[in-house]
C-alpha cells in the first residue's frame, strides 16, 4: 500500500458527479485527508466543503480553496447539504452523537474512530441501512493497510478461523527498540514518546487495550462472530525486559505484543498479550511502527495484511479509499454481524499453549525443585530450563518452559508460586507461539 500522498491512485472517470465532503476534526489524520483531498482534486469527484474544529482560527491553513467552509459548530455541518460527514474526532462521544446524526439526516459517514466501531458498529450500521446509506471504517483497523476490505471482501469465499496480528505501533515500536538497543522499557517508551510514536499517555497502547477495541472489530468482519473489546483479554507489555530477549533468542524466538481471534468448535478466545513469537513468523519480522495481520482460513490457509498501520498519510489513504466507495454510491460498506445474524460461539479464556516463564529470584538450593513440584501439582510439565551467567545470587533471573498447558493451570500454579520467599520480582509468563 502506497503511503506517499502522491502514490494514491483515482479513477479519473469518477470525477463526472462532484461529491460534498465534510471533515469533523482536523488533527494530524484530519489534515492529512484534507491536503490529499486538494493534492488529487482534479482526479476524483470529492469536494470539501467544510471543516469543523474546536478553535478553528488557529487551524487554518492557507493552501485549501477559499470555498472551504471553516466552523467550530457540529450543528452547521449537520444542517448543510453535504453528502458525507468523515468523523476524526476521536473518543466516543461526541462521535458517536455525530454518527447517529449524520446517518439519520441522510448523509454517508466515514471514520477512523476505532473505539467508535468496536463499541458501536452494530448500531451505525443498522442505521446506515435503515436510511441507505454508505457507513465506511476501513481507517479503524491497521491505518493503510486494507486489511477490513480484505477479510470481508478479498475473502468472501473463505471461512475465518484465525486472525493473528500485531497491531498497535507503540508497542511494537517500544519492543523494537528494547531488542535492537538493549534499553529498558522505561527508556524505550520515553523515545516512542519523543519521537511521536507514543501518546503522552499510553496506558491502553501498553496494557492492550488500543489492540483489543482493533481486534473485535477484526473478529466481527473475519470470523462473524458478536464479540466487545471487553471480552478480550489484555496483558501488559509493561514488564519486558532487555533479558527476556536474550532468552527469547536463545529458544529461536523473539517477543512482540500479538493479537489473536480464534475461533474453534464455536469457542472463541480472543487476546492481546506479549507473547514469543518464532523468527521464520512474519509477525517476527515487523520492526518499528509497523502492522501485520494474519488471517487462517479453514479453505484457503493464510493469507497476511502488512504495511503501515498508523500516520497521517497512511491512514488518509484509507479514509480518502472509503470516501470513494461513497461516492461511487455504494449503499453497503463493511458489514458487521449483529446478534442474530452473528456465528453463535461461547468465550473462553483457557487457550492451550506451550509458555515461558522468567523468574528472578534470591538464589538458595532446591528453587527448581519447588517450582517443579508446584508445577507437576497442577499437571504442568516442564520443557527446559534456561539460565544465563553473569548475574548476582541476589537477583538470579532463569527460564523455564513448559509443554502445552490451559491457561487456567498455569494461574492456578503462578498463583501457589507467587508465596515463595525466594522470589525477588514476580514471575513473568508469555505463550510461545507456534
Amino acid at each position: 500500500m502506497a503511503t506517499a500522498l502522491s502514490r494514491i491512485d483515482i479513477p479519473k472517470q469518477l470525477a463526472e458527479t462532484q461529491c460534498r465532503v465534510a471533515l469533523v476534526g482536523f488533527g494530524t489524520v484530519g489534515s492529512a485527508v484534507a491536503r490529499l483531498l486538494h493534492v488529487r482534486r482534479h482526479d476524483h469527484p470529492l469536494r470539501l466543503t467544510h471543516v469543523c474544529n474546536r478553535n478553528i482560527a488557529r487551524k487554518k491553513v492557507s493552501w485549501m480553496g477559499s470555498d472551504v467552509r471553516w466552523t467550530e459548530s457540529i450543528q452547521q455541518v449537520l444542517a448543510s447539504d453535504v453528502d458525507v460527514v468523515v468523523e476524526l474526532m476521536g473518543g466516543m462521544e461526541p462521535a458517536h452523537e455525530l454518527a447517529r446524526s449524520a446517518l439519520q439526516r441522510g448523509k454517508a459517514v466515514v471514520t477512523a474512530n476505532k473505539q467508535l466501531i468496536a463499541h458501536f458498529g452494530p448500531e451505525l450500521l443498522e442505521l446506515a441501512r435503515e436510511n441507505h446509506q454508505y457507513l465506511g471504517f476501513g481507517a479503524c483497523v491497521a491505518g493503510g493497510v486494507p486489511v477490513l476490505s480484505g477479510l470481508h471482501d478479498g475473502l468472501a469465499g473463505d471461512r475465518i478461523v484465525q486472525i493473528r496480528g500485531i497491531l498497535n505501533g507503540t508497542c511494537n515500536y517500544i519492543l523494537t527498540r528494547i531488542e535492537q538497543a538493549g534499553v529498558s522499557f522505561e527508556d524505550a517508551l520515553r523515545e516512542a514518546q519523543q519521537s511521536g510514536f507514543a501518546e503522552a499517555d499510553p496506558t491502553e497502547d501498553i496494557g492492550g487495550q488500543d489492540a483489543a477495541a482493533k481486534l473485535a472489530i477484526l473478529a466481527r468482519v473475519g470470523l462473524k462472530i458478536d464479540v466487545s473489546p471487553q471480552q478480550v483479554v489484555c496483558r501488559s507489555v509493561r514488564n519486558i525486559k532487555p533479558l527476556d530477549f536474550e532468552y527469547a533468542h536463545a529458544l529461536g524466538c523473539t517477543v512482540r505484543q500479538i493479537s489473536t481471534a480464534k475461533l474453534n468448535d464455536r469457542r472463541a478466545y480472543l487476546a492481546v498479550e506479549p507473547s514469543l513469537v518464532q523468527n521464520e513468523s512474519p509477525l517476527a519480522r515487523v520492526a518499528g511502527s509497523q502492522n501485520l495481520v494474519a488471517s487462517t482460513g479453514e479453505f484457503g490457509g493464510e493469507t497476511t495484511f502488512g504495511g503501515h498501520g498508523a500516520g497521517g498519510d497512511p491512514t488518509a489513504v484509507a479514509v480518502v479509499s472509503d470516501l470513494l466507495q461513497a461516492a461511487r454510491g455504494r449503499s453497503r460498506g463493511i458489514e458487521l454481524p449483529g446478534r442474530d445474524a452473528a456465528v453463535p460461539c461461547e468465550f473462553t479464556t483457557d487457550l492451550e499453549a506451550p509458555h515461558y516463564l522468567r523468574f528472578v529470584v534470591r538464589d538458595r538450593p532446591g528453587i527448581i525443585a519447588a517450582l517443579a513440584g508446584v508445577l507437576a501439582n497442577h499437571h504442568i510439565n516442564l520443557d527446559a530450563v534456561l539460565q544465563k551467567p553473569g548475574h548476582t545470587k541476589s537477583g538470579l533471573p532463569f527460564v523455564i518452559t513448559l509443554e502445552p498447558c490451559r491457561q487456567k493451570q498455569l494461574d492456578a500454579a503462578l498463583t501457589k508460586i507467587a508465596a515463595f520467599d525466594f522470589l525477588a520480582e514476580a514471575p513473568m509468563a508469555m505463550p510461545i507461539l507456534k
